[in-house]
C-alpha cells in the first residue's frame, strides 16, 4: 500500500525501521513512496508563492507569476527526485567502507524514507514567513537526520557504533548534494530561468 510506513516511521521510527527491513517491497514501493511526497514541495511552494503571498520582514507579500511558478515548481520536483536518487547512490557506493554490503534497493530505502520528514515539512509553506518556515524546516530536518542514525545500522545490518560514522558520512553528502542543487539554482537564475514577480 502507498505510504505505508508513513504513520511509523512517526510514531515508532526503530521499529518501523525492522518492518521495512523484513518486508523489503521492493525499489516499486519506494519509489512511488518517493514520488508522492516529492510532490508537497513543490505543490506548497506554487500556492503559497502565488495566491498567498511570501512575507519577508515588513512590507506588503511578494507574489510570482503562475508561469514562473510552475516552472520553478516542476524544477523542485525534478531536483527533490534526482537528489534521492543521488542520496541513495552514495549510500550504496560508500556501504563497503563501514562493512556492510547491501542492495541499492536498501540504500533507496534509506534515503526514500529519511528525506520523508524534510519534504513533509513544505506544509508550513501554507503560512509562508521566513522565520516560521526556517522553524519547521529545522524541526523537519532534525527528524529526517533522527531517522537516518536510527535506519542505517538496521537496514546496512551494522552495529551502531559503525552505523553512526556511516550515517555521518550520508549526513555529509546530502549537505553536498543541498548545496549542488542551490548553485545550480543559481546558475540557471544567472541564464534567465528565475522567478517572476507580480509587479
Amino acid at each position: 500500500m502507498l505510504l505505508d510506513h508513513l504513520v511509523g516511521l512517526y510514531t515508532h521510527p526503530k521499529q518501523e525501521w525492522h518492518t521495512i527491513d523484513e518486508k523489503h517491497e521492493g525499489i516499486g514501493a519506494s519509489l512511488s513512496h518517493l514520488l508522492i511526497v516529492a510532490i508537497l514541495p513543490p505543490v506548497c511552494a506554487y500556492i503559497s508563492s502565488v495566491f498567498i503571498g511570501w512575507q519577508i520582514g515588513v512590507g506588503d507579500p511578494i507574489f510570482l507569476t503562475a508561469g514562473s511558478a510552475i516552472f520553478m515548481a516542476i524544477g523542485m520536483y525534478i531536483a527533490l527526485v534526482s537528489g534521492v536518487f543521488a542520496l541513495g547512490y552514495l549510500t550504496y557506493w560508500m556501504s563497503r567502507t563501514f562493512g556492510s554490503e547491501p542492495e541499492y534497493t536498501q540504500c533507496f530505502e534509506v534515503a526514500v524514507y529519511t528525506a520523508t520528514p524534510l519534504f513533509m515539512s513544505a506544509l508550513g509553506a501554507f503560512y509562508p514567513h521566513i522565520w516560521f518556515l526556517m522553524m519547521v524546516g529545522l524541526v523537519g530536518l532534525s527528524f529526517s537526520v533522527y531517522l537516518l542514525y536510527t535506519g542505517v545500522p538496521i537496514l546496512m545490518h551494522i552495529p551502531e557504533d559503525r552505523g553512526f560514522i556511516y550515517a555521518s558520512s550520508v549526513v555529509t553528502c546530502g549537505l553536498v548534494l543541498l548545496v549542488t542543487i542551490m548553485a545550480s539554482s543559481v546558475i540557471l537564475w544567472n541564464f534567465g530561468f528565475g522567478p517572476q514577480f507580480v509587479s
